[in-house]
């Protein structure tokens, strides 16, 4: 999606009320950016002026929304200075809370983090000695589809070795971007990660793509391959779980016909089967 605001002080302050009123619904896969037109100008007098192509053109500069953040918080504060770094995560914090859990929010929380360096790892020598066992916490804290998303950028061929995911349709942030890269490497098999980041040159997306491509997982490839297994099979079984939740309200409600009576035996069945 597009906002289009008056390049000045009230276009500004116009544009942030929209970037606050569009953070809630910033799942994995939307898009926002900004384009703020000169003084005076709006969307078709520039139509008139540079004709749709130039107005396209515009659009292709737009800005995207996780700068038009962080830009417009850095310009009041101070971020040589400690009181202001602070002061910048003090407003930054609650606004990132609102975004619902995926790879853009962690992202945008990991660019505050780079910037106010509040929530930063301490340096090797700087670790006590019990750091090795308090290191896999923020792996354990991963989101299965964000841990199955980094891991498919690191390895993309692993996907191959999945047979099949069944998990469309699934209520969770991030899941249609991950089933999209699952797609992409069985359409292509021998997909680089360097054309998996390509796909989604221009999208809202890519700049999280290419900072989870960039990270260095900790583990070797067999470790990888478990670990995306894993994430597959329990993103399966919370989509059967989130359909026996929904046969169960709707026999709660209005009763179920003969075909829903059969598929929720099975979903029964199949759950009594599971360990989770």
């Amino acid at each position: 999606m597009f906002f289009c605001f008056d390049g000045d002080a009230a276009g500004r302050r116009a544009g942030w009320r929209a970037l606050e009123s569009v953070l809630p619904r910033m799942k994995d896969g939307r898009q926002a950016f900004f384009l703020f037109l000169p003084d005076g100008e709006d969307p078709d007098t520039i139509v008139r002026k540079e004709g749709r192509e130039g107005f396209d053109a515009r659009l292709q500069q737009a800005t995207p929304l996780s700068q038009f953040f962080f830009d417009e918080l850095t310009r009041e504060v101070n971020m040589g200075t400690l009181d202001g770094k602070a002061r910048l995560a003090e407003r930054a914090k609650p606004m990132l809370a609102q975004i619902p859990d995926g790879a853009f929010g962690d992202l945008m929380k990991q660019q505050l983090t780079t910037l106010t360096g509040l929530g930063a790892k301490p340096s090797a020598s700087a670790q006590p000695s019990r750091q090795p066992q308090r290191a896999v916490a923020p792996a354990q804290r991963r989101s299965l589809v964000r841990a199955a998303i980094a891991i498919l950028l690191q390895q993309p061929s692993l996907a191959m070795t999945l047979e099949g995911h069944h998990f469309t349709g699934l209520r969770l942030p991030g899941i249609e971007l991950l089933t999209e890269l699952l797609t992409l490497v069985e359409q292509r098999p021998d997909i680089s990660t360097g054309a998996l980041l390509e796909h989604f040159e221009g999208r809202e997306e890519q700049e999280s793509l290419h900072k989870l491509a960039a990270q260095t997982l900790p583990g070797d490839e067999a470790m990888w391959t478990q670990e995306l297994h894993d994430a597959v099979a329990q993103l399966e079984k919370q989509l059967l779980m989130q359909r026996l939740d929904e046969l169960q309200a709707k026999q709660s409600q209005q009763g179920l016909d003969d075909t829903d009576k059969y598929e929720l035996r099975e979903l029964l069945k199949a759950r009594s089967t599971l360990r989770f």
